[in-house]
Protein backbone atom coordinates (compact mmCIF):
# COMPACT_ATOMS: atom_id res chain seq x y z
CA UNK A 1 0.00 0.00 0.00
CA UNK A 2 1.19 3.18 -1.39
CA UNK A 3 2.35 5.74 1.91
CA UNK A 4 2.03 9.17 0.64
CA UNK A 5 2.88 12.21 2.01
CA UNK A 6 0.62 14.79 0.65
CA UNK A 7 -1.15 13.09 -2.12
CA UNK A 8 0.41 13.78 -5.05
CA UNK A 9 -1.51 11.66 -7.23
CA UNK A 10 -4.89 11.84 -8.61
CA UNK A 11 -7.62 9.12 -8.12
CA UNK A 12 -7.15 7.17 -11.13
CA UNK A 13 -3.51 7.32 -10.61
CA UNK A 14 -3.64 6.42 -7.16
CA UNK A 15 -5.77 3.26 -7.96
CA UNK A 16 -3.03 2.16 -10.84
CA UNK A 17 -0.50 2.58 -8.24
CA UNK A 18 -2.34 0.94 -5.94
CA UNK A 19 -2.92 -2.22 -8.37
CA UNK A 20 0.64 -2.01 -9.76
CA UNK A 21 1.54 -2.96 -5.62
CA UNK A 22 -0.84 -5.28 -5.16
CA UNK A 23 0.35 -7.47 -8.51
CA UNK A 24 4.43 -7.16 -7.27
CA UNK A 25 3.41 -8.39 -3.59
CA UNK A 26 1.81 -11.74 -5.50
CA UNK A 27 4.44 -12.10 -7.73
CA UNK A 28 7.42 -11.90 -5.30
CA UNK A 29 5.76 -12.25 -1.88
CA UNK A 30 7.63 -8.96 -1.17
CA UNK A 31 5.52 -5.71 0.54
CA UNK A 32 5.95 -2.43 -1.32
CA UNK A 33 5.58 0.71 0.21
CA UNK A 34 6.06 4.06 -1.36
CA UNK A 35 6.31 7.52 -0.35
CA UNK A 36 6.18 10.42 -2.11
CA UNK A 37 6.99 13.34 -0.08
CA UNK A 38 9.62 16.02 1.37
CA UNK A 39 12.40 13.85 2.85
CA UNK A 40 12.75 14.79 6.13
CA UNK A 41 16.83 16.21 6.66
CA UNK A 42 19.07 13.55 5.26
CA UNK A 43 17.14 11.61 2.58
CA UNK A 44 18.91 8.25 3.18
CA UNK A 45 18.37 8.53 6.91
CA UNK A 46 14.11 9.30 6.42
CA UNK A 47 14.00 6.57 4.12
CA UNK A 48 15.35 4.05 6.56
CA UNK A 49 13.35 5.64 8.70
CA UNK A 50 10.43 4.97 7.03
CA UNK A 51 11.10 1.50 6.24
CA UNK A 52 11.73 0.26 9.53
CA UNK A 53 8.87 1.65 11.06
CA UNK A 54 6.68 -0.71 8.37
CA UNK A 55 5.19 -4.15 9.75
CA UNK A 56 7.52 -6.49 8.36
CA UNK A 57 10.68 -4.79 7.48
CA UNK A 58 12.43 -7.77 6.83
CA UNK A 59 10.55 -8.43 3.89
CA UNK A 60 9.30 -5.19 2.48
CA UNK A 61 10.70 -2.69 0.06
CA UNK A 62 10.49 0.86 0.30
CA UNK A 63 10.16 3.73 -2.16
CA UNK A 64 10.88 7.23 -1.31
CA UNK A 65 10.53 10.14 -3.79
CA UNK A 66 11.45 13.86 -3.05
CA UNK A 67 10.08 15.41 -5.89
CA UNK A 68 11.22 19.15 -4.89
CA UNK A 69 14.71 17.63 -3.58
CA UNK A 70 14.80 15.60 -6.91
CA UNK A 71 15.87 12.32 -4.76
CA UNK A 72 14.93 8.37 -4.86
CA UNK A 73 15.87 6.01 -2.16
CA UNK A 74 15.00 1.94 -2.27
CA UNK A 75 15.14 0.19 0.81
CA UNK A 76 15.31 -3.34 0.80
CA UNK A 77 15.07 -5.45 3.91
CA UNK A 78 17.49 -8.38 4.93
CA UNK A 79 14.73 -11.50 3.43
CA UNK A 80 14.29 -9.07 0.02
CA UNK A 81 18.06 -9.02 -0.66
CA UNK A 82 18.28 -12.75 0.07
CA UNK A 83 16.84 -12.37 -3.86
CA UNK A 84 17.26 -9.07 -4.77
CA UNK A 85 20.61 -7.97 -5.74
CA UNK A 86 22.07 -3.92 -5.27
CA UNK A 87 22.18 -3.62 -9.27
CA UNK A 88 19.28 -5.10 -9.66
CA UNK A 89 17.71 -1.90 -7.69
CA UNK A 90 19.94 0.51 -9.21
CA UNK A 91 18.47 -0.56 -12.54
CA UNK A 92 14.95 0.12 -11.45
CA UNK A 93 16.04 3.06 -9.85
CA UNK A 94 17.65 4.35 -13.07
CA UNK A 95 14.30 3.32 -14.86
CA UNK A 96 12.15 5.40 -12.65
CA UNK A 97 14.45 8.24 -12.78
CA UNK A 98 14.50 8.40 -16.00
CA UNK A 99 10.72 8.21 -16.35
CA UNK A 100 10.57 10.99 -13.55
CA UNK A 101 12.70 13.39 -15.73
CA UNK A 102 10.25 12.83 -18.76
CA UNK A 103 7.40 14.13 -15.92
CA UNK A 104 6.15 10.75 -15.29
CA UNK A 105 6.11 10.22 -11.41
CA UNK A 106 3.34 7.04 -11.70
CA UNK A 107 4.49 5.37 -14.66
CA UNK A 108 8.08 5.57 -13.51
CA UNK A 109 6.96 3.97 -10.26
CA UNK A 110 5.14 1.73 -11.70
CA UNK A 111 7.70 0.00 -14.23
CA UNK A 112 10.29 0.50 -11.14
CA UNK A 113 8.29 -1.45 -9.26
CA UNK A 114 7.06 -3.96 -11.66
CA UNK A 115 11.18 -4.55 -12.16
CA UNK A 116 11.75 -4.74 -8.40
CA UNK A 117 9.10 -7.54 -7.92
CA UNK A 118 10.43 -9.46 -10.85
CA UNK A 119 13.72 -10.05 -9.17
CA UNK A 120 13.11 -10.22 -6.06
CA UNK A 121 10.85 -13.25 -7.03
CA UNK A 122 12.11 -16.25 -5.34
CA UNK A 123 13.62 -18.46 -8.07
CA UNK A 124 11.24 -21.40 -8.72
CA UNK A 125 13.33 -25.11 -7.71
CA UNK A 126 12.68 -27.92 -9.78
CA UNK A 127 14.49 -30.20 -7.36
CA UNK A 128 14.97 -29.54 -3.76
CA UNK A 129 17.69 -32.83 -3.30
Amino acid sequence: MPVAGGDPFTSGERVGLEETIRKAEQVSRVEFSVFVGNADGDPHAFATSLHNSLVAPARSILIMVDPTARVLEIVTGGWVRRTLRDQQAELAALTMQTAFADGDLVGGLRRGIQMLAEQARAPHTLHTD
